[in-house]
């Protein structure tokens, strides 16, 4: 599901109704629907990878949990290696699989020889580099002690999948974001006008900005040649003067 989507843009105003005039009395009933929401956001692209935020957020919340009750330091280690190389060893895989496979089958090449190695059709999950360094950054800052390990997993489920921020980042540090979503909120009508504006704004310069000029600068990417006092620069300057002058 795209932001700048029809899909969106129906499903934001009915989370917001949810959230704040059928939930507002309860905070665990909000966090809920915010995991409930993020999940329908994230398997409206593809419900299959829905299992690896799953998987990340059940490894890091039991971590936590386990950092908490652990004092041996070299107990604690051991936890927050498990943390790491589960995280990074996902992500290594989807993105990086088929490079490295790919970089080492190249390699013999150098020597004379080849090797054949078969690559796998690997579809890279959205989002997967967003939310792994944030639940992993979770796992650091408990074990560096900055931050009290929390029991409830909903709210520790919200903090990983939130939709806003879950498929373009930013990468939310749990020191910063798991407070705001553990903690009760009320409404507030400012707030909610200054976020609208915000919204509208930043769907202007995508839609009619952006997107007006991505066929001229995408052109102009895909078929430069590097001339003698020319180039992409002179046409860059070509295309300004011609359509904005």
């Amino acid at each position: 599901m795209l932001f700048n989507s029809i899909d969106f843009f129906m499903f934001l105003p009915l989370v917001f109704s949810l959230y704040w005039f059928v939930c507002y009395k309860n905070l665990k009933l909000q966090n809920l629907l915010i995991v409930i929401s993020s999940y329908v956001f994230y398997g409206w692209w593809d419900w299959r990878f829905l299992s690896l935020i799953l998987f990340s957020t059940l490894v890091d919340y039991f971590i936590g949990r386990g950092l908490k009750n652990e004092n041996n330091n070299r107990n604690r280690k051991l936890l927050l290696w498990i943390s790491i190389l589960v995280n990074l060893g996902f992500l290594g895989f989807f993105k990086y699989y088929n490079f490295f496979v790919i970089s080492f089958a190249e390699a013999f090449t150098l020597f004379g020889s080849s090797i054949n190695i078969n690559t796998l059709n690997i579809i890279l999950p959205v989002g997967i580099s967003f939310y792994t360094f944030q639940t992993l950054s979770y796992s650091i800052d408990v074990y560096k002690r900055k931050l009290e390990p929390t029991n409830d997993f909903i709210g520790f489920a919200a903090f990983v999948c939130f939709f806003p921020q879950l498929v373009a980042g930013p990468i939310e540090r749990g020191t910063h974001l798991l407070p705001q979503i553990l903690n009760k909120r009320t409404f507030s009508f400012h707030q909610a006008v200054q976020g609208s504006k915000l919204i509208i704004w930043g769907l202007f310069k995508k839609v009619v900005i952006a997107d007006s000029l991505s066929f001229h600068v995408n052109n102009i990417f895909n078929n430069y040649k590097f001339q003698e006092g020319g180039g992409v620069v002179a046409r860059l300057n070509l295309f300004f003067h011609t359509n904005l002058l």
